[in-house]
Protein backbone atom coordinates (compact mmCIF):
# COMPACT_ATOMS: atom_id res chain seq x y z
CA UNK A 1 0.00 0.00 0.00
CA UNK A 2 1.03 3.30 -0.66
CA UNK A 3 1.07 6.34 1.29
CA UNK A 4 -0.25 9.72 -0.03
CA UNK A 5 2.37 12.05 1.65
CA UNK A 6 5.00 11.32 4.20
CA UNK A 7 3.77 12.27 7.85
CA UNK A 8 6.50 14.18 9.79
CA UNK A 9 6.43 14.81 13.35
CA UNK A 10 7.76 18.46 15.34
CA UNK A 11 10.02 17.62 17.84
CA UNK A 12 11.19 21.57 18.55
CA UNK A 13 13.49 22.00 15.87
CA UNK A 14 13.76 18.37 14.49
CA UNK A 15 11.87 17.26 12.39
CA UNK A 16 11.06 13.34 11.77
CA UNK A 17 9.11 10.77 9.38
CA UNK A 18 7.41 8.63 10.67
CA UNK A 19 5.53 7.46 7.95
CA UNK A 20 6.27 6.91 4.03
CA UNK A 21 6.24 4.15 1.69
CA UNK A 22 8.47 0.78 2.87
CA UNK A 23 8.28 2.02 6.38
CA UNK A 24 7.32 -0.26 9.55
CA UNK A 25 6.10 0.09 12.58
CA UNK A 26 6.21 -2.80 15.57
CA UNK A 27 4.25 -2.57 18.62
CA UNK A 28 4.97 -4.38 21.62
CA UNK A 29 1.99 -4.56 24.57
CA UNK A 30 3.78 -6.01 27.81
CA UNK A 31 1.09 -7.64 29.86
CA UNK A 32 1.27 -6.37 33.24
CA UNK A 33 3.24 -3.35 32.65
CA UNK A 34 1.72 0.79 31.88
CA UNK A 35 2.79 1.49 28.86
CA UNK A 36 3.49 -0.17 25.18
CA UNK A 37 5.97 0.85 22.77
CA UNK A 38 6.15 1.32 19.33
CA UNK A 39 8.86 1.13 17.00
CA UNK A 40 9.46 2.80 13.59
CA UNK A 41 11.31 1.32 11.19
CA UNK A 42 12.25 3.67 7.90
CA UNK A 43 12.52 1.92 4.27
CA UNK A 44 15.85 0.82 4.73
CA UNK A 45 15.07 -1.20 8.43
CA UNK A 46 16.64 1.71 10.52
CA UNK A 47 14.89 2.83 13.58
CA UNK A 48 13.34 5.97 13.22
CA UNK A 49 12.08 6.50 16.34
CA UNK A 50 10.63 4.50 20.17
CA UNK A 51 7.14 5.86 20.68
CA UNK A 52 6.69 5.01 24.66
CA UNK A 53 2.82 5.30 25.17
CA UNK A 54 2.14 5.74 28.97
CA UNK A 55 -0.93 3.33 29.92
CA UNK A 56 -3.67 2.36 32.66
CA UNK A 57 -3.03 -1.17 30.99
CA UNK A 58 -2.73 -3.21 27.95
CA UNK A 59 -4.82 -6.02 26.59
CA UNK A 60 -5.93 -8.15 23.90
CA UNK A 61 -9.61 -8.35 22.67
CA UNK A 62 -10.20 -10.78 19.99
CA UNK A 63 -6.54 -11.28 19.01
CA UNK A 64 -6.22 -7.48 18.90
CA UNK A 65 -4.33 -5.82 21.31
CA UNK A 66 -5.46 -2.52 22.96
CA UNK A 67 -3.86 -0.02 25.52
CA UNK A 68 -6.01 2.03 28.09
CA UNK A 69 -3.97 5.64 27.45
CA UNK A 70 -2.83 7.87 29.95
CA UNK A 71 -1.77 11.20 27.98
CA UNK A 72 1.99 10.25 28.76
CA UNK A 73 4.27 9.77 26.15
CA UNK A 74 8.32 9.00 25.91
CA UNK A 75 9.85 9.06 22.36
CA UNK A 76 13.59 7.98 22.16
CA UNK A 77 15.61 8.76 18.61
CA UNK A 78 18.20 6.69 17.62
CA UNK A 79 20.58 9.92 18.59
CA UNK A 80 19.70 8.75 22.50
CA UNK A 81 17.78 12.18 22.54
CA UNK A 82 14.50 11.54 25.13
CA UNK A 83 11.90 13.64 25.01
CA UNK A 84 9.03 13.29 27.18
CA UNK A 85 5.91 14.19 25.78
CA UNK A 86 2.07 15.50 26.53
CA UNK A 87 2.67 16.54 30.42
CA UNK A 88 0.20 19.30 29.99
CA UNK A 89 -2.53 16.96 28.75
CA UNK A 90 -1.77 14.82 31.38
CA UNK A 91 -2.00 17.58 33.75
CA UNK A 92 -5.37 18.74 32.46
CA UNK A 93 -6.77 15.44 32.78
CA UNK A 94 -6.36 15.44 36.15
CA UNK A 95 -7.35 18.63 37.03
CA UNK A 96 -11.22 18.35 35.50
CA UNK A 97 -11.44 14.95 36.59
CA UNK A 98 -10.97 12.93 33.55
CA UNK A 99 -8.52 11.06 34.93
CA UNK A 100 -7.97 9.89 39.22
CA UNK A 101 -5.38 10.68 41.27
CA UNK A 102 -4.82 7.26 41.39
CA UNK A 103 -4.03 7.14 37.67
CA UNK A 104 -2.39 10.27 37.69
CA UNK A 105 0.08 8.57 40.22
CA UNK A 106 0.55 5.72 38.19
CA UNK A 107 1.48 7.35 34.47
CA UNK A 108 3.70 9.75 36.82
CA UNK A 109 5.07 6.73 38.49
CA UNK A 110 5.60 4.57 34.92
CA UNK A 111 7.55 7.63 33.42
CA UNK A 112 9.65 7.84 36.17
CA UNK A 113 10.62 3.98 36.23
CA UNK A 114 10.96 3.96 32.26
CA UNK A 115 13.14 7.36 32.41
CA UNK A 116 15.38 5.52 35.00
CA UNK A 117 15.28 2.38 32.95
CA UNK A 118 16.53 4.25 29.76
CA UNK A 119 19.42 6.10 31.56
CA UNK A 120 20.79 2.79 32.67
CA UNK A 121 20.15 1.56 29.23
CA UNK A 122 18.01 -1.22 31.25
CA UNK A 123 14.99 -0.75 28.90
CA UNK A 124 14.81 -4.65 27.22
CA UNK A 125 12.18 -3.80 24.99
CA UNK A 126 14.04 -1.44 22.93
CA UNK A 127 16.83 -4.39 23.10
CA UNK A 128 14.60 -6.43 21.40
CA UNK A 129 12.99 -4.32 18.49
CA UNK A 130 15.31 -5.62 15.87
CA UNK A 131 15.43 -9.34 16.71
CA UNK A 132 11.43 -9.32 17.16
CA UNK A 133 11.56 -7.23 13.44
CA UNK A 134 13.35 -10.08 12.18
CA UNK A 135 11.57 -12.76 13.74
CA UNK A 136 8.43 -11.23 12.50
CA UNK A 137 9.70 -10.61 8.98
CA UNK A 138 10.46 -14.70 8.93
CA UNK A 139 7.33 -15.49 9.47
CA UNK A 140 5.90 -13.24 6.81
CA UNK A 141 7.87 -14.56 4.17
Amino acid sequence: MKVKEPLITQYGDKEVCIVDNGYMWLQHFPFGKNHSVTTMFDANGEIVQWYIDICLENGVEDGVPWMDDLFLDIVVLPSGEILLLDEDDLEQAYKNGTISKEKYDIALNEVKEIMSQLDNDEFRLMTLTQEHKRMLENELK
